[in-house]
């Protein structure tokens, strides 16, 4: 079975940038899109019956409004809407079990101004049992792509080939195979402490090109079987002699998606953002794949 995409909405423009780069994945993966809004969750005392009522209403006009705006771009594409109880993270844990996919705006109708990522898309991103599109405010031209425009993007994908996620890989060549982006692969390096020189506390041009021709030829090695794999995906690699969130939220700025991986947390439900990940999150400058990998 196919899974859908699952895409949360809870009407605000984010949310909505967020379904609209969704139902575009959907597309092009032959897949139900599948939008789900959560009851907004208020401390204290429980609501009223008849607000309670009210805020069910509401939810579904902002569902309806989706499912219209949405099937009328992208005809042919098939859209399920479904409202749930449970708090918004918690409603998108529980649908993700039965997706391929899930789609959130970086930041939702709550928070304050300045905030780049909420906390349902940074718990959902975390302990999500699939791959999370975190999309920003303004996507980019990736979410918008159109087939008269195939071949101008760019999906970037942060690599270590010194641990390699299979997983990152898996969903970043395939992404840029559909819309016929350009892939590009960016591997953040450090110098070894034996490369410095016992005499002058420096590293010679000579030992530096030395150590980089070894990083290029690791990351060629960990790469060749996805080329091989997807022979159509034009491929570009990067060493980035510069902290591997710097690498990437540097790399962001010229990409229509970036891919990064998670390891899983087995030791508890809710998962964990690794450091790296988690600036890029908060300072990538386009939509943000984050993929769940087994450590």
């Amino acid at each position: 079975m196919r899974l859908p995409v699952l895409a949360g909405i809870d009407g605000s423009a984010r949310a909505a940038s967020a379904a609209h780069w969704a139902a575009r994945e959907a597309v092009l993966r032959g897949v139900a899109l599948r939008l789900l809004h959560a009851l907004p969750q208020f401390p204290g005392a429980s609501v009223p019956g008849p607000a309670l009522e009210r805020l069910r209403e509401l939810g579904a006009e902002v569902l309806r409004r989706a499912v219209a705006d949405l099937t009328e771009r992208h005809p042919g594409l098939e859209v399920e809407a479904r409202q749930a109880g449970e708090a918004p993270a918690d409603a998108l844990l529980a649908a993700a079990r039965d997706a391929g996919l899930i789609v959130v705006g970086a930041r939702g109708a709550g928070g304050f101004e300045g905030l780049a990522v909420g906390s349902v898309a940074l718990r959902t991103a975390a302990a999500a049992p699939c791959p999370v599109v975190l999309v920003p405010g303004h996507p980019g031209t990736f979410a918008e792509r159109t087939p008269a425009v195939r071949g101008t993007g760019q999906v970037v994908l942060g690599f270590d080939a010194h641990r390699p996620a299979g997983e990152a890989a898996g969903f970043a060549f395939p992404a840029a195979e559909a819309c016929a982006a350009r892939l590009r692969v960016v591997q953040a390096w450090a110098l070894p402490a034996e490369s410095v020189s016992p005499r002058t506390l420096v590293v010679t041009e000579e030992d530096r090109a030395t150590w980089e021709d070894q990083e290029v030829l690791g990351l060629s090695d960990a790469l060749r079987p996805w080329r091989e794999k997807y022979p159509r995906v034009a491929v570009a690699t990067d060493l980035m002699l510069l902290p591997p969130a710097e690498a990437l939220v540097n790399a962001s700025r010229s990409a229509d998606l970036l891919v990064v991986g998670r390891r899983t947390e087995t030791r508890t439900a809710e998962g964990r953002l690794g450091p790296v990940t988690h600036a890029v999150l908060h300072h990538a400058r386009c939509p943000v794949a984050v993929v769940p990998y087994a450590a």
